[in-house]
């Protein structure tokens, strides 16, 4: 923990090679690319330079860091610059956490559309209009057929016979969804079992 006396320390040193050099605090301030108070608090121990300023001060007072700093105050600094490292590393594992939640957060969106999309294709239920409404697919030996139905007697059939068509139309009950995929299902179980008995 930095001691208010060292700060002291090197707030006196800083002022007494100031006045030597013949220095304004504003032109010292000015040389060091701080403002004048920054250089006020510094020579009243309030707070005290990095060790970038540091190495400017030096510079300017045509004298070591040692110098400046002398044994008991270049702690005064080292902290001061510790302190700034473990801030920088304590922000960067919050944007490495940060990261890798919204990495996560990611995947799990494309799985979940990808998922989604997938349970669509196979026969969830969507609203168009007020209009429940179904596809799904039915595969019998080497044909898929994509079938389309809705409460309001809608259907469309892909892949299919217009003689499949027809007996699917006729299965269609108006206004029960459930039931017209469950007369379509049937439909296509009997097709598969026909399959089946043919093949010698």
């Amino acid at each position: 923990m930095v001691k208010g006396g060292e700060r002291m320390e090197l707030g006196k040193q800083i002022y007494e090679l100031r006045k030597k050099a013949n220095l304004s605090q504003e032109q010292l301030a000015e040389k060091v690319g701080v403002s004048r108070q920054t250089i006020s608090k510094w020579e009243l121990g309030e707070t005290a330079p990095d060790i970038k300023q540091a190495q400017i001060l030096s510079q300017i007072f045509n004298i070591s860091l040692d110098e400046l700093t002398g044994n008991d105050t270049k702690e005064v600094i080292y902290e001061k610059v510790s302190n700034t490292e473990k801030l920088a590393g304590l922000i960067i594992k919050i944007i490495k956490i940060w990261g890798i939640i919204i990495l996560a957060c990611l995947i799990i969106a494309v799985v979940g559309i990808i998922l989604f999309g997938y349970v669509r294709e196979e026969g969830s239920v969507e609203f168009e209009n007020n209009v429940e409404k179904v596809t799904f697919t039915e595969v019998v030996g080497e044909e898929t057929y994509i079938i389309t139905i809705a409460s309001d007697g809608y259907f469309e059939g892909i892949g299919m016979s217009d003689e499949i068509k027809e007996d699917l139309m006729e299965l269609i009950v108006v206004g029960d969804l459930p039931k017209s995929e469950d007369n379509i299902t049937d439909y296509f179980i009997k097709l598969r079992e026909e399959l089946t008995q043919s093949v010698p």
